[in-house]
C-alpha cells in the first residue's frame, strides 16, 4: 500500500522512510507573503518546486531524516534604480536536517553546519517553500539595464530655478530689523 504525502500536511518521517518523492507547480498567489512582495504585479505567475526525503547517516549516527528542496520563481519587484517593475528569478537548492524537537533543534544549531527543523507529522511544506523564497529575495531588487533613463542626480534643476525665484518670506523682517539698528 502506497502512501500518498501532502505537502500541507508532511509526515516528514514517513516520506524520509519511503526515500519518496513530490513536485509541484503552484500560483503564486498560493504563497501570500510573496504576494505582498510583489504588490500585486502579475500574480498569475509559477512556483516549481520538488522536494526528496532521504534518511542517511552523518557525524557517525544512523536513520537521520533528510528532505532536500529545491524551488523557483520568477517575483515581479520595483527596480530600485528606475522604479519600473523588475521579474527577479528566485532560486532555492537546500537540503534540511530534522531533529526530534525544536529544543534539539535550538541546542544544535550554533554547532551545526546543516539547516535544523523540528520533525513533525503535519509539516506544512509550502510554508518553509515560501520562507525560503522569501529569504532568496534581493534587498536591493534592480534591473541588469534599466529600460528607462535613470537620474542620477539628487536635485532637480527646474525645482532649483523654481526655489531662486521665489521671494524669501523672511526678507522683509530683515529688513525691519535693519531700521531698528538706526
Amino acid at each position: 500500500m502506497t502512501k500518498e504525502h501532502s505537502p500541507d500536511r508532511l509526515d516528514v518521517k514517513a516520506f524520509a522512510q519511503a526515500g519518496a518523492h513530490l513536485t509541484g507547480h503552484d500560483t503564486l498567489l498560493r504563497y501570500q507573503r510573496l504576494v505582498e512582495e510583489a504588490r500585486g504585479l502579475h500574480p498569475d505567475l509559477r512556483v516549481d518546486w520538488s522536494a526528496d526525503g532521504q534518511v542517511r547517516s552523518t557525524h557517525g549516527i544512523g536513520g537521520q531524516i533528510w528532505l532536500h528542496l529545491r524551488a523557483s520563481a520568477t517575483v515581479p519587484l520595483i527596480c530600485q534604480r528606475c522604479l519600473q517593475p523588475v521579474d527577479v528569478p528566485l532560486t532555492v537548492d537546500r537540503e534540511f536536517r530534522f531533529v526530534a524537537d525544536e529544543a534539539t533543534a535550538e541546542a544544535l544549531d550554533e554547532d551545526s553546519e546543516e539547516d535544523l527543523l523540528a520533525l513533525s507529522r503535519d509539516f506544512n511544506l509550502r510554508e518553509l517553500i515560501e520562507d525560503e523564497l522569501i529569504m532568496a529575495l534581493p534587498i536591493v531588487p534592480r534591473h541588469d539595464e534599466c529600460p528607462v533613463p535613470v537620474q542620477m542626480q539628487a536635485s532637480d534643476e527646474e525645482f532649483e530655478a523654481a526655489s531662486a525665484e521665489a521671494p524669501n518670506p523672511f526678507a522683509a523682517l530683515a529688513g525691519l530689523r535693519r531700521d531698528d539698528k538706526t
